[in-house]
């Protein structure tokens, strides 16, 4: 049977370094957790969160950092005292970890997936799904240059050994390699179905890649040609970490799979379950390599001692309230669940989650809730939340029902479980509700 969770076993002298040998979790964000990075140096750990947050964690409480105007998809540590992160705002942001001061860098134009910095520490590129790579100069006052050439958005990047090689994976299908001198580039493979994830190895000697039709393979990174394929029948790859010392190489899937791959011998060393339901987003080794940290749907990061993933159950054995089987609950919590819950609590506020709390909504106006970050379009809305109006906003979808919001568009088209889920929110946003509530 599973041990008891030993939540945030965080020491002084590193986030998670005493606890190497237990399960431990990360809490306190308000959603999904799509990027994580840990800095050895300084022993502590980063997320970046669906709740529009970064966290930064050392010791039992986190810090949050505020900045960006939607999700945060990715977060890279980038040498003594600075972090970036970028997120579906489009933008990079630069964090002073001491301060907490933010530099917000704007270009792109679609979200910014993954970040990475080049070996002499002078620039930070960035993948967007506008389908460029930004490079972000880190001193000095020179203007960010861009990339262009793949046919759809960019979803990794990382820079060679050689600081001006550059490669890049793309939706297209394709994995190229850039000349950042000259902005040139060349296709060093064509995989056909989008690349989501890759990873290069110590002095380029490999370079392996997770697809959207499950693949995860292995490759010359100068010639392309096949070195190793360990494509299981799960999919999408959807994140995937290394730990040179110990040859370790994870790999994250959308079944909530974990494959330890030994990139030493090209091995499959361990395989488990690490979520109960969703997927892996973000995946991170620390402790030297004896503990692998991964985060997905949950609002946790979990963390596992490699050396024991046998033990343990899915998610710690943990059952999230949003993660229930949608069997087990009545029409109109399920439709909340499905397409509310990830951005909304029911309970008061405060609350981490993206979008603002529900509860007491009914009679409320729209963008009135205090102390929220509306968009203008929503906090100028002449819209009082009614079981009319709430019905409507479903029926057509936000993005028609109030242009321009920052909500995502989504519907429910059939009438009678939009009336089942205005009838659950009457309920449990009540005041004196008695029913079970989503945690903040």
């Amino acid at each position: 049977m599973f041990r008891p969770v030993l939540a945030l076993m965080l020491c002084m002298s590193g986030a998670l370094g005493a606890a190497a040998q237990d399960f431990t979790t990360l809490k306190g964000h308000g959603g999904p957790i799509m990027g994580v990075a840990h800095d050895d140096a300084r022993g502590q750990v980063a997320t970046a969160s669906f709740d529009n947050s970064v966290g930064l964690w050392r010791g039992r409480e986190p810090r949050w950092l505020e900045g960006h105007g939607a999700a945060v998809n990715t977060v890279i540590f980038l040498g003594p005292g600075r972090l970036a992160s970028g997120g579906d705002d489009f933008a990079v942001i630069l964090w002073d970890i001491d301060s907490g001061a933010a530099t917000r860098r704007d270009g792109h134009k679609g979200k910014v997936a993954a970040l990475a910095q080049s070996p002499d520490g002078a620039l930070l590129a960035s993948a967007s799904w506008d389908g460029s790579i930004g490079l972000w100069p880190l001193t000095g006052e020179a203007a960010p240059r861009f990339l262009k050439g793949h046919d759809a958005g960019v979803n990794a990047v990382a820079f060679g050994a050689r600081g001006n090689r550059l490669y890049s994976a793309s939706a297209d299908g394709t994995i190229r390699i850039w000349n950042t001198d000259d902005g040139s580039n060349r296709i060093l493979a064509n995989h056909g179905f989008g690349v989501n994830r890759f990873i290069l190895g110590p002095d380029d000697g490999w370079l392996a890649y997770g697809a959207v039709d499950g693949v995860t393979r292995v490759i010359d990174p100068e010639s392309g040609a096949q070195i190793a394929d360990f494509s299981l029948d799960r999919r999408p790859i959807l994140s995937m970490a290394h730990h040179a010392p110990t040859a370790q190489l994870a790999v994250g899937d959308g079944h909530g799979f974990i494959m330890m791959i030994d990139s030493a011998q090209w091995r499959i060393a361990r395989d488990f379950r690490a979520m109960r339901r969703g997927p892996v987003w973000a995946l991170a080794f620390a402790d030297d390599g004896a503990s692998i940290l991964a985060g997905g749907l949950d609002d946790v990061v979990y963390s596992w001692p490699v050396a024991m993933l046998s033990e343990f159950d899915p998610a710690g054995g943990e059952q999230r309230s949003f993660l229930r089987d949608p069997a087990t609950m009545p029409n109109g919590e399920r439709q909340f669940m499905r397409k509310c819950s990830v951005c909304h609590a029911l309970t008061p506020p405060p609350s981490r989650k993206a979008g603002p709390t529900l509860y007491d909504v009914f009679g409320r106006k729209a963008g009135a809730l205090p102390g929220y970050p509306y968009s203008e379009t929503l906090a100028g809305a002449d819209i009082t939340w009614s079981d009319n109006t709430i019905d409507a906003l479903f029926d057509i979808g936000p993005d028609h029902f109030i242009p321009g919001t920052k909500m995502p568009m989504q519907r429910i088209t059939d009438p009678s479980d939009r009336d089942d889920l205005v009838a659950f929110l009457r309920k449990a946003t009540a005041p004196d509700s008695s029913s079970p509530q989503q945690e903040n």
